[in-house]
């Protein structure tokens, strides 16, 4: 049984539509799991109210929920280590703020990390017990950016992609202001640097229903992460950059530039 605090980090860009109420799904979720929790959101510069909803959210919950905001749209792995520097708990979990993978799964996530001999718990779509439901492309993709992970990395797990993540805090305290990417490598390369420092990682199974029918996600974006899974690559392997790196968590800029408009939202 898990008696320490849970920080969860909720992404968020232009989700005014349904963001208020998937905080109050995550607040209601984890109230019901008896667990002393914390939600972070983080507008990461969206251009619709995300942030206003989520105020009303954080209204009803204001003992659970903080939102923090910057203008410019810096990518979703920017706004999951800006939201790590605000937490609080134990134990860090990321959730994606549409909820395609319900916070009500992390139950297994949790007890996993504290029963079992590792630092780092990952949601699996690639698992044989997750069900998932989601397009064939995607599948396809998944199976295709797997086999290059393993090929150049020897990740002990299959999918590095899923929103649904679980970390020791330490674990993060560590790695996060190493890290460059901010966009759809963040993953990777968050989980490379972790797994090269000696923390342990995992996978469980899965639920997956998409709401989106294709995603965010294009051609160009797949280009991209390619190119940025080679930069990974070559910093870790050829040149031993992320050995180097000295830094701690108050000297990220996505923090000292978030700082004043988190303070400025809270007292509006």
């Amino acid at each position: 049984m898990f008696d320490g605090k849970l920080s969860v980090i909720l992404p968020a860009y232009n989700e005014s539509h349904r963001i208020e109420e998937n905080i109050q799904e995550c607040c209601d979720t984890f109230s019901s799991l008896g667990y002393d929790y914390e939600i972070i959101v983080v507008d990461d510069g969206s251009s619709d109210s995300t942030h206003l909803r989520a105020l009303g959210a954080r209204s009803k919950e204001p003992g659970r929920v903080r939102i923090v905001r910057y203008e410019k749209n810096l990518g979703k792995g920017n706004a999951l280590i800006c939201g790590s520097a605000y937490a609080s708990g134990d134990i860090v979990a990321f959730v994606d703020s549409d909820l395609e993978l319900h916070p009500r799964q992390l139950p297994s996530f949790i007890e996993t990390l504290v029963t079992k001999p590792c630092d780092v718990v990952i949601g699996s779509k690639l698992h044989p017990l997750s069900d998932v439901q989601y397009p064939k492309i995607r599948r396809l993709y998944s199976y295709c950016y797997y086999g290059l992970i393993r090929i150049l990395f020897g990740l002990p797990i299959k999918d590095t992609q899923t929103g649904l993540k679980v970390f020791r805090r330490e674990v993060l305290n560590d790695v996060l202001p190493r890290l460059l990417a901010k966009r759809f490598a963040f993953d990777i390369e968050l989980l490379v640097n972790a797994f090269n420092r000696g923390f342990r990682l995992t996978d469980v199974p899965v639920t997956v229903r998409y709401s989106r029918s294709f995603g965010r996600i294009g051609i160009r974006d797949i280009a991209k992460i390619f190119i940025d899974t080679m930069a990974i690559f070559y910093r870790s392997k050829i040149i031993k950059y992320y050995d180097g790196v000295q830094a701690n968590m108050s000297d990220l800029e996505c923090v000292r530039s978030s700082r004043e408009l988190f303070e400025y939202e809270i007292v509006a």
